[in-house]
């Protein structure tokens, strides 16, 4: 088995897919920005039999994400599965008429060019495989654009888009690239936003392949 490579994991969906895919056998790299919180779900992980380590970096530093994609591999072997999910900064969602060219640069980097420097990290190592999966996980203004969180809403839209390019370009390479839209708040107990029944659901993207663009509820749920 090879390794899931999780960016933006913390104590939420990310421990609960580490959880799912680590059940599977899969190794779980952990990527985000704070070291402590990642070396303690690791420990966690690891108690329950799963083999997981943190490597930490900012999705807004390509150098330092990129580096830390390497790392993972270098540790945990070839990363078949990619999720990116990191949770948007609160900044980014500013009413449309006062988000200027300058509020946009936070979510671009966080939304756009963060994705892409992952994708093209882990692209090679899984063409080696001749398999692979990336899993994009969005709020509901990837579809429908709010005007009081202008950032994500034009952020989000062009992950997507970049989402549904590679869906159609890497197809007939074994690579299944997938969206995952969660309308709201993620929310413990919730009979589909819960996080281990979102991770249910991203296991099921990575294992059914079908289709790009897949709702965890409705959109006015």
């Amino acid at each position: 088995m090879t390794t899931i490579a999780i960016i933006g994991a913390g104590p939420g969906l990310g421990s609960a897919v580490a959880r799912r895919f680590g059940r599977e056998g899969y190794d779980v790299a952990l990527v985000a920005r704070d070291r402590a919180r990642l070396d303690a779900l690791a420990a966690e992980l690891a108690a329950e039999g799963v083999t997981a380590r943190g490597f930490s970096a900012d999705v807004r530093d390509p150098e330092s994400l990129g580096a830390a994609l390497d790392e993972a591999a270098a540790a945990l072997g070839t990363i078949e599965v990619l999720q990116y999910s990191p949770v948007p900064h609160r900044d980014f969602m500013r009413p449309v008429l006062r988000t200027t060219h300058r509020d946009l640069v936070g979510p671009v980097e966080f939304s756009v060019y963060g994705p892409v420097v992952a994708v093209q990290r882990v692209l090679p190592g899984m063409r080696e495989l001749g398999r692979g999966t990336i899993l994009f996980v969005n709020g509901g203004t990837a579809v429908v654009p709010h005007p009081d969180r202008a950032g994500t809403s034009i952020a989000f839209a062009a992950e997507s888009a970049y989402g549904h390019l590679l869906h159609d370009a890497l197809a007939a390479e074994g690579i299944h690239v997938a969206q995952l839209v969660i309308p709201g708040a993620i929310v413990p107990g919730h009979v589909r936003k819960d996080p281990a029944v979102l991770a249910d659901t991203l296991w099921d993207l990575h294992r059914t392949r079908h289709g790009f663009r897949h709702y965890a509820d409705d959109l006015d749920g």
